[in-house]
């Protein structure tokens, strides 16, 4: 071999030692950016919730992560994210991250809006303001409504109803952090609307009710009447029965409900008295707007009473109440079962 050719080898022997290193390199950090994307993150046992705020970049969540010590190399996060064409896709809102999470389930999680869901129960039976005063406590909402009245209330909520009273929908509902009241009110609203409108068009044909609102009026008092799911259509029998025969309903529930403050928890006679226009002793037909939220179930009741001939119930004290057709029978009823108190009964 000659020198010159041996000086011309040199270079080349050079050229392949960088691109042997360079391929080692490139090989060890395919390894290693396998390895990444594939180990679990350092969440702790117990999990932990995280939050994205709109308009947060890859790159500031990654390092946000490390700082937090979820994620040991933030720059293969942000180049996992654009292998996988997400990192323009995640979405705002709180996470949920589980233990043996892996930064490609955190970003299939991201971009999906797989978010945290809080809930709240609206209980059957809650007047409005019961219904407020939880919403109003729930820390996961954002609070718009706070310190309105009723009616403004569904002015801010762009509905027709001036007096929101039984309006809205009693159930379990699922929402992310930071949902407006109006939102979760909305919603609570638009179920019970659906309800009923699915209740009125399967009620009994001959129920005395002109509208659907007139039909919620009666299963709120349902609602408020009992507990017992069997006794509920009953009940509601004795109401529509009530009704049809010009009799007052005479409900004790609707006069609790019109005293409002006023009422300490003991309903005395002098109560019944107290004119108002919930006071169904005193005034025949309906009150003029339900008195609480009632359940599907009393819904059902109110559109499809029982058949029978009972005018009149009273409470026998263990939740469940006696029916009677005729009032000498209901006399009698009180007499066994109330031991000369004032009962809390249809007269």
């Amino acid at each position: 071999m000659t020198t010159s050719k041996a000086k011309a080898l040199k270079p080349a022997r050079w050229l392949g030692g960088i691109v042997f290193l360079l391929s080692l390199a490139a090989g060890w950090f395919m390894i290693d950016f396998y390895m990444f994307k594939e180990t679990s993150l350092n969440i702790p046992a117990g999990g932990m919730d995280y939050t994205v705020a709109p308009g947060t970049s890859m790159k500031s969540l990654a390092y946000d992560l490390q700082r937090r010590g979820v994620v040991d190399h933030p720059g293969y996060l942000v180049l996992l994210a654009r292998w996988q064409r997400a990192a323009g896709r995640i979405q705002a809102g709180e996470y949920a991250l589980a233990p043996g999470m892996t930064p490609r389930d955190l970003l299939d999680k991201l971009v999906a809006g797989k978010v945290l869901q809080h809930s709240l129960t609206l209980l059957e039976g809650w007047t409005f303001k019961q219904m407020m005063d939880a919403i109003n406590r729930d820390p996961d909402l954002e609070h718009t409504l706070r310190g309105l009245t009723g009616e403004q209330i569904m002015t801010r909520l762009g509905l027709p109803e001036h007096n929101p009273e039984g309006l809205f929908h009693p159930d379990t509902y699922h929402f992310p952090e930071g949902t407006s009241d109006a939102t979760f009110l909305r919603r609570a609203y638009d179920a019970m609307h659906e309800e009923l409108a699915r209740a009125w068009h399967d009620r009994d044909p001959d129920v005395p009710y002109d509208t659907p609102y007139q039909a919620l009026i009666v299963a709120s008092i349902i609602e408020k009447e009992t507990a017992i799911p069997e006794e509920r259509p009953r009940i509601a029998g004795v109401l529509v029965r009530r009704l049809r025969r010009g009799m007052r309903l005479a409900v004790d529930p609707t006069v609790i409900y019109g005293l409002g403050d006023l009422f300490d928890g003991n309903l005395r006679r002098h109560d019944l008295r107290h004119d108002t226009p919930y006071n169904t002793y005193l005034h025949r037909g309906l009150p003029p707007t339900p008195i609480a939220m009632p359940g599907v179930k009393s819904i059902q009741a109110a559109m499809h009473p029982a058949q029978g001939q009972a005018l009149y119930y009273v409470a026998r004290g263990d939740g469940s109440h006696q029916f009677s057709d005729t009032l000498a029978e209901h006399r009698e009823a009180v007499a066994r079962y109330q031991l000369g108190e004032r009962p809390m009964v249809v007269r």
